[in-house]
C-alpha cells in the first residue's frame, strides 16, 4: 500500500515485486551469492561463516556499524541457543534488514487542501531533475494537476531540462531567467498554484554541492518563502541520492537534513550498482524514509519504496504479505 501527500492509500502497483527484482539485480546477485556461498554445505554458526556474512553485508554497501549490529544479533541468538543450524541465517538477515528499513518509515503528512508542495533537493549529477520529471508523470498518472517551478537559476541547462519533462508530462513549467533569485521563482508558482487549486507543486532547486554554506543558506530561505505563501509549506522535501556513490551519500544526507529538513529519500540509479544496500545503510543512520527507489532510465522506473518487498525482491522469496 502507498499513501500521498493527500492522504489516499491505494493498492500497491502491479508486477511490483517482478519490477523491483529486476531493478536491483546487481545487488542481489552480488550480495545474496555471497550470502548462499557462506552457508552452503554449512550446518555449524562458527566465527570463520560470521565473518564471511560480515565481508558479503559490508561488500553490498549496508555499512559497517549495520553490519556489526546484524552480527551481534546472530551472536547473541546463536549463544542463547534460539538458532544453531546456518541455514536459519538467511531468514535471520532477510528478518534483520526488514525491520531496519520499517524502523525509518514515516508516512508523508496529509494535505487538506492543495497545492502539496514538494521541494527537491541534492547535489549535481543525482539526477534530481529528471526525477522529478518522472515524478509529475507519476502524479497525473493518480489524476492529480501538476506545476513545476524551475528554482534552479544557476545552471540555465536545468530549466531548459524541466520544460522538456513539462512537455513529456503535459505539465506547465513556471520559471524565470536564468540567474534569478530562486525564492522569486518559488513565490510565483505557489501563486500561481494557489489560484488554480493545482494538486501539487514540485520545486526543482540548484544542485549543490552540501559543503557550500551559501547554497544551503538559500535553501532554507526557500523553505521560508513557501511558508509564508502556504503555511505548512513544504510538505515534502525529498533529498535525491545516486546509489552508486554508496556511503558518500550518507554524509550528503546529514548535510542537507541539516540545512533544509529533509523529509524523504529518493534513491536514483539503484539497478546500476552492485551496492544496493546502501538502502538498509541510510534507513539505519539517518532514520530517514525511502520514498522512492530509481530502478532505470523510463519515466516509470521511479518506484515507490515498500520496505517488505524491497526485501523479498533482494532474496527471490516470490511473495509477501501484501501479495505480488
Amino acid at each position: 500500500m502507498f499513501r500521498s501527500l493527500f492522504g489516499s492509500t491505494g493498492e500497491s502497483e502491479p508486477n511490483l515485486l517482478e519490477r523491483l527484482k529486476k531493478g536491483i539485480e546487481k545487488t542481489r546477485a552480488g550480495f545474496v551469492t555471497a550470502v548462499e556461498d557462506a552457508l552452503q554445505g554449512k550446518k555449524e554458526i562458527d566465527a570463520d561463516l560470521l565473518e564471511e556474512l560480515e565481508y558479503a553485508l559490508i561488500t553490498a554497501d549496508i555499512g559497517v556499524r549495520t553490519a556489526g549490529d546484524i552480527l551481534e544479533t546472530i551472536r547473541q541468538r546463536v549463544d542463547r541457543k534460539l538458532i544453531n543450524d546456518a541455514s536459519e541465517l538467511r531468514g535471520l538477515i532477510s528478518q534483520q534488514l526488514l525491520e531496519i528499513l520499517e524502523s525509518a518509515e514515516r508516512l508523508p503528512p496529509t494535505v487538506a487542501e492543495p497545492p502539496a508542495v514538494v521541494l527537491v533537493v541534492g547535489v549535481n549529477g543525482a539526477g534530481k531533475t529528471t526525477t522529478i520529471g518522472k515524478l509529475a508523470q507519476r502524479f497525473r498518472a493518480e489524476n492529480r494537476s501538476v506545476l513545476l517551478c524551475a528554482a534552479d537559476t544557476f545552471r540555465a541547462a536545468a530549466i531548459e531540462q524541466l520544460e522538456v519533462w513539462g512537455k513529456r508530462t503535459g505539465v506547465e513549467v513556471i520559471r524565470q531567467n536564468p540567474g534569478s533569485d530562486p525564492s522569486a521563482v518559488l513565490f510565483d508558482a505557489l501563486q500561481a498554484a494557489k489560484a488554480r487549486r493545482t494538486d501539487y507543486v514540485i520545486i526543482d532547486t540548484a544542485g549543490r554541492l552540501h559543503t557550500k554554506a551559501n547554497l544551503m543558506a538559500e535553501l532554507e530561505k526557500m523553505g521560508r518563502t513557501a511558508e509564508r505563501v502556504i503555511p505548512g509549506a513544504p510538505h515534502e522535501v525529498l533529498l535525491v541520492l545516486d546509489a552508486t556513490t554508496g556511503q558518500n551519500g550518507i554524509e550528503q544526507a546529514k548535510r542537507f537534513t541539516q540545512s533544509s529538513g529533509v523529509t524523504g529519500i529518493v534513491l536514483t540509479k539503484l539497478d546500476g550498482t552492485a551496492k544496493g544496500g546502501v538502502v538498509v545503510a541510510i534507513a539505519r543512520e539517518l532514520n530517514l524514509p525511502i520514498r522512492y527507489i530509481g530502478v532505470g532510465e523510463k519515466a516509470e522506473d521511479l518506484l515507490p519504496f515498500e520496505p517488505e518487498r524491497f526485501v523479498a525482491s533482494l532474496f527471490e522469496t516470490g511473495n509477501d504479505r501484501n501479495g505480488a
